[in-house]
């Protein structure tokens, strides 16, 4: 089996259930060698966002260039830029490294409700990052936040702001709609040739910290083994419905707890 090296790009949980801690954890969990950059030292726990602290730019950009500079890079995952400068840095380091697969979690908000990503900031993600990733995994408030639009309320209109989305220039969308209040949990897939529904029942937890960052951070681990996304996904979303269905197993925190990423082993 092919080694992967996979890179996260965000911020921090002391918890240890979201942002950089939960994609090293889902890389590890799914056998992927996971390597790192901080955009932001973020306190926060499963009660909340506490404080938010941003990494000077110049100093992702150092962190970005001894990663890339040293490691083959297979994959990677963007997660929390916390502001328009950070972004601005990212784009451009990506477009000169040429990764094969880029998966952009456009982190927003926190579970919490705390905001992650500046207003001002949108632009810059929508405009110079979304043209050059390979898959964007939005919910339904992020979503329409990039396209400055009500929030899709059926999936009738996930679709259409999917495909709104993918004529922005990213290569695929993910829309993910556990927003809706149905008793599925019900995502589309939205390629340039295809759209594909998938789904899953709602699982009886409220331990669901981290589980967008833990998504993408488990298709970009497994994308390099696959032929395509819908493989990907298929995979990706069968190994979080079990990390949700064993979260309750786990004691962490007095809010909203984390999911169990190492579900496989205890």
């Amino acid at each position: 089996m092919k080694r992967i090296n996979a890179l996260t790009i965000a911020g921090t949980d002391p918890s240890g259930g979201a942002g950089i801690q939960a994609d090293l954890k889902a890389f590890s969990a799914l056998g992927a060698y996971g390597t790192s950059v901080i955009t932001a030292l973020v306190a926060q726990n499963t009660c909340g966002v506490q404080s938010v602290y941003r990494v000077d730019p110049d100093f992702v950009t150092a962190q970005l260039d001894s990663v890339l500079d040293d490691v083959r890079i297979d994959s990677a995952k963007i997660g929390m830029l916390a502001e328009t400068a950070i972004v601005e840095r990212v784009a451009q380091r990506l477009k000169r490294a040429s990764l094969p697969f880029v998966v952009l979690d456009t982190v927003m908000v926190a579970k919490s409700g705390d905001a992650l990503l500046s207003p001002d900031a949108i632009a810059s993600v929508r405009e110079l990052l979304l043209p050059q990733v390979s898959l964007i995994t939005p919910n339904l408030p992020e979503a329409a936040a990039l396209l400055n639009c009500a929030i899709a309320h059926n999936e009738d209109e996930m679709l259409t702001q999917g495909e709104a989305l993918l004529a922005l220039g990213c290569q695929a969308v993910l829309m993910k709609g556990g927003h809706l209040s149905n008793e599925e949990s019900p995502d589309w897939l939205i390629t340039r040739s295809a759209q594909q529904r998938f789904t899953a029942p709602r699982v009886n937890t409220r331990h669901t910290h981290g589980t967008g960052c833990t998504l993408s951070a488990a298709l970009a681990a497994l994308r390099p083994r696959h032929q395509n996304w819908q493989e990907t996904l298929t995979e990706a979303k069968a190994w979080l419905q079990q990390a949700l269905l064993h979260a309750d197993s786990l004691e962490v925190g007095k809010g909203i707890g984390p999911v169990h990423h190492f579900h496989q082993w205890w």
